[in-house]
């Protein structure tokens, strides 16, 4: 999985390519770790993700979290088998999914 991040002043995009899985979440939650400070709008782009796996969900969830104290988070350009694991998980009602 690559990740690539822009910030434009208080607004960090982070577009993911590839696999968020067991191997690559933990990757994510640290550079989210590092990244989030001072962040009042998060914007996941997922046009470019492929799956997403349950390790996956837990760093979104992790980033929600932070989210919910300091800003809003969105999601971005999710696949229909990203956004079926959405709905199955009940991650619909929990984050904000946008096209």
């Amino acid at each position: 999985m690559t990740i690539d991040k822009k910030q434009t002043g208080t607004e960090l995009t982070v577009a993911l390519r590839g696999r968020l899985d067991t191997t690559t979440a933990p990757q994510l939650e640290l550079e989210l770790q590092n990244s989030l400070q001072g962040v009042e709008s998060l914007i996941f782009d997922f046009s470019a993700l492929e799956y997403i796996s349950s390790a996956g969900l837990r760093v979104l969830l992790y980033a929600q979290k932070v989210m919910n104290r300091q800003g809003k988070m969105v999601v971005r350009g999710a696949n229909d088998m990203i956004r079926e694991v959405f709905d199955i998980t009940g991650f619909v009602d929990i984050l904000t999914i946008e096209e």
